[in-house]
């Protein structure tokens, strides 16, 4: 009996054992067993970085997108390497320089198949993915839909007028998935925010998502003859938004001179900024309202800034100057950034995709021409650079030529050619004793030695992009437009680097 009692124990004893381990084992499964990140990516369009209240503005009405600043890391040092709508979408999609992603100015197709792109990448670890507003990544005519396949680059839902600057209710519209034109019954920010709505409303909440909301305001979208017979950019918007500001009260850049027309642009163009910061507002609303916004990277940028004619420019942006290419960057992810940071770490428009996905633990296996800056974001010691590369690619027009620079944390750099380029393109600025770039030290004696290392920067990423200071005309005497629009086979960067194999 006591043999059979002691052998009863020993049997318990060791199922009780083995019991205990694998409880342990299957409560650390649980535990570990975390979700990935949602991705939600906000751009409004020719947004400068000073026309938001977390940058300094104390006129312009944004409190949610003060809050975002408030709740993630601010970058005070973030630019659009080539401040164009187009390239700035190809570089986000791409992580690669516009020579080698085909997508090199407006209008100029992303290549498919070239790399991984953004959508791509996330769709293939799991992620429902949507793309909803301005799309302007289609080359050829602007007003069709984009069609299913690779051109959508790897998002599942496509809601978008490629590019459409009429944002009237009943003028704004957008291509739905059966490639049919609808109309918006609300100013286009806030349509294009209910699609979003809408879609986090019927989103699959066992899979993560990744959605991008590209609304096109603050852009103009005309021009009206002023008091002064000139030609000024328009951007009146809704009665409701234009009631936020008391236009006679509005201050004007340092260095701008204050005249009626120019404050009728003021006023537009900061009541679309408002307009925009209450459909931001509406989004996250929405997060927390289907309980997500703590597993959710959030981030707020634009695809350039507004000259709104400082320094006399007569375009809104394509300029080396920080109102042209220094964007807004805030970055919201909990899991990993720590509300209320500030960061002055060098950051570009190349640099987006692969910190983004840096942040999300996901390994693409590709190597990118940005870095990966995600630890810097996240304030841990990780990537950084000592300047940001600038250009811009386009066909030769006076007073807005093709230039090539770079910026640091002290100078804003920048050689050009073209009629106007000692005014506009040919710059140098002391970023911290000039904030306002009004002082361009290009051809002070003084700053000779300055220049050159500047000079030597610049040089150096365009030799690693055989950039040979091409402008579009040169690329078009390679393939003519007719056939490089449509042809998606070769980047600018491959052609030139066949016929200097040729030569």
């Amino acid at each position: 009996m006591k043999t059979n009692y002691l052998i009863t124990s020993i049997v318990s004893l060791l199922i009780a054992i083995c019991s205990c381990k694998e409880t342990p084992k299957a409560l650390k499964n649980t535990s570990q067993e975390v979700k990935k990140p949602n991705l939600l990516i906000v751009l409004s369009d020719q947004h400068s970085y000073d026309m938001l209240g977390s940058y300094g503005n104390d006129q312009i009405i944004t409190p949610h997108l003060d809050q975002l600043a408030t709740e993630g890391v601010r970058l005070t040092s973030a630019f659009s390497n080539q401040p164009v709508c187009t390239p700035f979408r190809g570089m986000i999609m791409s992580g690669m320089q516009p020579l080698k992603n085909g997508a090199f100015i407006n209008d100029a197709p992303l290549l498919p198949n070239k790399s991984k792109l953004l959508g791509e990448i996330l769709k293939e670890q799991g992620y429902q993915t949507a793309y909803i507003g301005k799309w302007h990544l289609l080359g050829g005519d602007r007003d069709r839909p984009v069609p299913k396949g690779e051109l959508r680059y790897g998002f599942d839902t496509l809601l978008t007028n490629n590019c459409h600057v009429d944002f009237r209710p009943g003028k704004a519209f957008f291509w739905n998935e059966n490639d049919e034109k609808e109309y918006f019954e609300d100013w286009e920010v806030y349509g294009q925010t209910q699609q979003a709505l809408n879609y986090l409303d019927h989103i699959d909440t066992s899979k993560p998502f990744a959605l991008i909301v590209s609304w096109h305001p603050p852009h103009d979208w005309g021009k009206f003859k002023g008091e002064d017979g000139k030609m000024h950019y328009r951007y009146d918007t809704m009665d409701e938004l234009m009631a936020l500001y008391n236009r006679d009260s509005i201050k004007l850049r340092p260095g701008l001179e204050s005249t009626p027309d120019r404050k009728r642009m003021y006023h537009g163009y900061m009541a679309m900024v408002s307009g925009v910061d209450k459909a931001f507002g509406m989004l996250m609303d929405k997060l927390k309202e289907i309980g997500v916004d703590d597993n959710t990277l959030t981030v707020f940028s634009a695809d350039h800034g507004d000259m709104l004619e400082s320094h006399n420019a007569l375009l809104p942006k394509q300029y080396p100057h920080d109102y042209s290419n220094h964007i807004p960057f805030i970055v919201k992810y909990p899991n990993k950034i720590k509300a209320g940071t500030t960061s002055d770490a060098l950051f570009g428009a190349l640099d987006i995709m692969p910190s983004l996905l840096g942040l999300m633990d996901i390994e693409s296996n590709q190597t990118y021409d940005g870095l990966d800056m995600s630890k810097t974001l996240a304030s841990k010691n990780g990537n950084t650079q000592d300047f940001v590369p600038l250009w811009l690619y386009k066909r030769g027009v006076a007073n807005n030529n093709n230039w090539r620079g770079v910026a640091t944390k002290d100078y804003t750099f920048a050689m050009g050619k073209g009629e106007d380029s000692i005014a506009l393109t040919n710059v140098l600025y002391d970023r911290k004793n000039d904030p306002y770039q009004l002082n361009n030290l290009f051809n002070d004696p003084k700053y000779a030695n300055v220049k050159k290392d500047l000079e030597k920067m610049t040089y150096g990423w365009m030799d690693k992009y055989n950039d040979k200071f091409y402008g579009v005309d040169d690329f078009m005497r390679i393939r003519p437009k007719e056939t490089w629009m449509y042809n998606y086979a070769k980047s600018p960067y491959e052609l030139f680097a066949e016929e200097k194999e040729k030569n």
